[in-house]
């Protein structure tokens, strides 16, 4: 697929905006566990996956992680190119959760088409609105919610995400997906275990009761 097939207002640009697109996009595969974008250290450009999966997350002064959100096929990485856009800037760090390809727009270009382009700016605004309504709902889950809740809610959303209910995901990498101690994953795992919702075993953990846990993340 082309890069016009992934830009949602790119029939919105004239043809000499599609041009300017056109000849400095470009195109780069990202093998899994590769830093795509270092924070506040980095000015990358606006990211848009072809294929593969992203994530982004924020790096506490202890080392402790914690994940803003995913990005998968067709989505777009705004805070990437966060030097387009005046005092905001964001120390976020994207990581390849899997082997990706994604598109890759230069800052200064997509700030100057920002610039004399309506649709390009009313887009940006809508996706920063997204963005940051992804981080409202996120600090919401971890001001309100219990630890066992967001545990349950996890597992479940990396099953649907995986298609499988045996997750190959470590009990750091759980934590630093949450924001947690892997000692607290661990212990809540367990627990989970002890229950019948979950049976562990060395880097796996196998959702054995779906229902239950999806019960236990409503609550």
């Amino acid at each position: 697929m082309e890069f016009s097939d992934f830009f949602p207002v790119w029939n919105d640009l004239n043809f000499a905006q599609q041009q300017r697109f056109a000849e400095t996009v470009r195109s780069r595969e990202i093998c899994k566990g590769s830093i795509v974008h270092r924070g506040g250290l980095d000015c990358t450009g606006l990211l848009i996956v072809q294929s593969g999966r992203l994530r982004a997350y924020i790096l506490s002064d202890e080392g402790r992680e914690i994940t803003i959100y995913r990005l998968m096929e067709q989505d777009v990485c705004l805070f990437s190119a966060s030097c387009v856009m005046r005092k905001i800037q964001f120390d976020i760090i994207i990581e390849a959760e899997k082997d990706t390809h994604v598109w890759i727009v230069p800052p200064d270009v997509y700030k100057a088409l920002m610039e004399e382009s309506a649709a390009v700016a009313n887009y940006t605004n809508d996706l920063m609105s997204s963005r940051f309504s992804e981080v409202m709902w996120l600090m919401e889950q971890i001001m309100w919610k219990s630890f066992d809740k967001r545990l349950a809610d996890f597992l479940l959303h990396e099953s649907r995400l995986e298609g499988t209910s045996e997750l190959a995901v470590t009990h750091e990498r759980i934590a630093n997906h949450l924001g947690s101690a892997r000692e607290v994953v661990t212990r809540m795992l367990r627990y989970f275990q002890s229950e019948g919702l979950v049976k562990l075993s060395r880097g796996c953990v196998e959702l054995t009761d779906i229902e239950k846990l999806s019960v236990l993340s409503k609550d």
